[in-house]
């Protein structure tokens, strides 16, 4: 089951959010993509499972939604086995290209 907060963020996205979100989920990357997707405490901007990547957008979420504790996050999805790619909204919106390029780059290597 979703929780509230889950379904807030999904349907609050960002401008960024919704430019990334149109690309991945249309398969163009030859890979399904899930938005807004809770891992143990947290919510992941967006993750391809099979591949075990998660793509998070910097600065793309309001301060009074920031998740608890950045780096503490970043180990325990690390320790997971999840590889986590940050890219900036404004590049997201600015060069969406080079956005999908990385995303690829990253989907190529083996989780």
């Amino acid at each position: 089951m979703v929780s509230e907060h889950v379904k807030q963020l999904r349907e609050n996205l960002t401008d960024a959010e919704l430019r990334l979100w149109h690309e991945v989920r249309r398969s163009a990357l030859g890979h399904k993509f899930r938005r807004q997707h809770p891992l143990g405490e947290f919510t992941v901007g967006f993750i391809c499972l099979a591949q075990k990547l998660i793509v998070e957008l910097e600065d793309a979420q309001p301060a009074e939604t920031e998740q608890p504790n950045d780096d503490e996050r970043t180990l325990w999805l690390q320790s997971q086995g999840y590889r986590i790619l940050k890219v900036g909204k404004d590049e997201v919106l600015q060069n969406i290209e080079t956005v999908l390029q990385r995303i690829q780059d990253e989907l190529k290597i083996e989780p």
